[in-house]
């Protein structure tokens, strides 16, 4: 099987799952049609990015056991029902349910499948491979934002949800078929030589270590790299939750020029996951890792000075998005380089439940304090992560021994 039929199969998944950070093109049409608070309506996306990252904990155990495919499949079916069922809801109580809590588990089994099947058919590329994953996953939002706008103006906010919940069940199902765990030999196939030439970095760690979830659980490895995970992904998602709400306050923007920064974050967001991911395979994971929170610090401590324009602005944002992008894609490969493969989809899914915390962590933060204090606290714990980054190690093949010797 050529290898970059699974890429295409993630690509295609990542893209409709994506679709759901334009959740805000249907906050107005639900709020016109039902009369509910904007508010309440919000929540229905906080429900379903809670639900999806919890999600990706059960989906990874059980994609380990029973391959990407069929959990892929599944997840497929779940989103597209969910969302269907979406366009009969009268009652919040049924929206959150159908699209947050269904719809939300479908994107979290699916979401895990083709980042686990992709890192594990490119041992030679893992960084750049996780990297093109996860860009479709941050530009579906931007490429669904026109298709959702049409459905909404053509025949009504519930109506759209109909469509959409075929589309994404087509697609989804449609890519999940493409899914396939790679043989022993395959791997082999792929593995690179590990050399260190001219003291250039090794391209990603070589380890024979393969660590359950209970055993990664056990290092404390895991929660360095769990919390470097959280305070990058909080320091991307304050900018880029409230990117206009900044544009206006701090560099004094009128709203239509502030709202440009959305298009430009995620074009940003997206480049990152690519690039860094790249350049994580050319330099080694922990180096690509510090130098992406020495930037973010950087950025951080100049948004909190207050002083922006509007192309300062737009820059700041757009290499906080590109950072934050970079975050995403380099963590489903340290999972993988300090874990092991054969369980990355349970391992990783305990991994990400950092980022299901930041989606709310984030936005809480920003809401207590004011901006220039919130971004001083993130510039503070990025360079936390830079120190942290330094401490951790890859686990040896002697730990995995005494941990598999104390759970006997």
């Amino acid at each position: 099987m050529n290898r970059w039929l699974v890429v295409l199969g993630a690509v295609l998944i990542q893209i409709n799952l994506g679709a759901v950070y334009a959740w805000s093109l249907f906050n107005q049409p639900l709020i016109d049609k039902f009369g509910w608070a904007r508010e309440d309506v919000v929540v229905t996306f906080s429900i379903t990015i809670a639900v999806f990252a919890f999600a990706t904990i059960f989906a990874g155990r059980l994609q380990d056991q029973i391959g990407p495919r069929w959990v892929a499949t599944i997840g497929g079916l779940l989103l597209g029902i969910g969302l269907m069922l979406s366009s009969q809801a009268t009652s919040l109580v049924q929206l959150y349910l159908f699209y947050g809590v269904i719809g939300g588990i479908g994107i979290g089994m699916t979401y895990v499948c083709p980042l686990s099947a992709c890192v594990k058919w490119f041992p030679d590329k893992r960084g750049f491979i996780s990297g093109v994953a996860v860009a479709g996953f941050g530009l579906g939002g931007l490429i669904y934002k026109p298709l959702i706008g049409y459905f909404i103006e053509l025949s009504g906010v519930s109506s759209s949800f109909m469509y959409l919940g075929i589309i994404y069940l087509v697609l989804v199902i449609a890519g999940a078929q493409l899914l396939k765990n790679p043989t022993e030999e395959q791997v082999l196939k792929y593995q690179p030589v590990q050399q260190e030439a001219n003291n250039l970095p090794k391209t990603h760690i070589d380890t024979n270590n393969q660590f359950t979830p209970k055993q990664m659980l056990r290092t404390h490895q895991f929660y360095l790299l769990w919390f470097m995970f959280l305070f990058g992904s909080v320091s991307g998602l304050m900018v880029i939750s409230f990117a206009v709400d900044i544009g206006v306050d701090m560099a004094n923007l009128e709203l239509e020029q502030a709202g440009n920064a959305v298009m430009v974050i995620a074009l940003f967001n997206a480049a990152g996951r690519i690039v860094l991911g790249k350049l994580s395979d050319r330099f080694g994971r922990k180096n690509t890792l510090m130098a992406i929170y020495g930037l973010t610090a950087v950025i951080m401590f100049y948004m909190s000075t207050g002083m922006m324009n509007y192309p300062l602005f737009l820059m700041a944002v757009s290499l906080i998005g590109f950072c934050f992008g970079g975050f995403l894609a380099l963590f489903p490969s340290v999972t993988a380089d300090y874990f092991g493969v054969r369980n990355l989809g349970s391992n990783y899914g305990f991994m990400y439940q950092a980022y299901g915390l930041s989606a709310f962590v984030g936005p809480i933060v920003v809401k207590s304090l004011p901006f220039t204090y919130a971004f001083l606290l993130a510039g503070f714990i990025c360079v936390l992560a830079i120190a942290m980054a330094k401490l951790v190690e890859v686990p040896s093949q002697v730990s995995v021994k005494r941990l598999q010797e104390t759970q006997a």
